[in-house]
């Protein structure tokens, strides 16, 4: 065989080589892509779906070996992977709050709640309803509780009803036994007569919107 025969075997050989690898390329590359697709979508439903779930809930916390408060919740829901993480009460919560002698400080109500736990911080939403040991009831829509700040605040309408008279205002300030508070700007003040009770119209009229 000549010289250039072999030149144009080796040639023709190069040619279906080449062209053999870029129809590998061509199919694997899809499917590689395809495979990448996949996994970043498993990756995004596991970081949307909880770690934990617990329907039934009837817990109680501890801090620092001590308890302090009772969580009773239809649902409880861990989001691990969310930033920043958080537990979740989406079917409303029922909280009761101790002092280090195990005597109740407080109980919360509210439709919805949620627990940031790095940053301590309760979010609470949604009809929300407190009864310090003094008996008073305060009722708002939105309430912050920093655990790590001992704060209880909200700026939103809040309703707090005392043994002689109920207190409008927007925009609240306590500390976290709720025996401390400040209501920013006062709306309205209305005394209650021992024996008269508030008017049903009050009631309505002064109800958190």
């Amino acid at each position: 065989m000549s010289i250039q025969q072999e030149t144009r075997l080796f040639r023709l050989s190069l040619n279906i080589t080449v062209t053999i690898w870029v129809a590998v390329m061509f199919l694997l590359f899809p499917a590689c892509s395809d495979h990448g697709k996949k996994a970043g979508n498993v990756a995004t439903i596991r970081d949307s779906l909880p770690v934990m779930r617990t329907v039934g809930v009837e817990s109680y916390i501890s801090d620092s070996g001590v308890i302090r408060y009772k969580i009773v919740a239809e649902e409880w829901d861990i989001f691990d992977k969310k930033e920043p993480p958080y537990w979740a009460f989406e079917k409303g919560i029922y909280l009761e709050q101790f002092d280090e002698e195990l005597n109740p400080e407080a109980t919360i109500e509210s439709d919805t709640a949620y627990y940031y736990d790095k940053k301590k911080l309760w979010e609470l939403l949604g009809n929300v309803r407190i009864e310090n040991r003094k008996q008073e009831k305060f009722s708002t829509q939105q309430l912050f509780w920093d655990e790590q700040k001992k704060k209880v605040y909200s700026d939103k309408k809040i309703r707090i009803e005392q043994a002689d008279k109920v207190i409008i205002g927007h925009g609240f300030e306590s500390n976290q036994e709720l025996t401390d508070y400040v209501i920013h700007n006062t709306e309205g003040i209305f005394y209650i007569e021992e024996s008269t009770p508030i008017p049903n119209d009050s009631i309505r009229k002064d109800s958190i919107q």
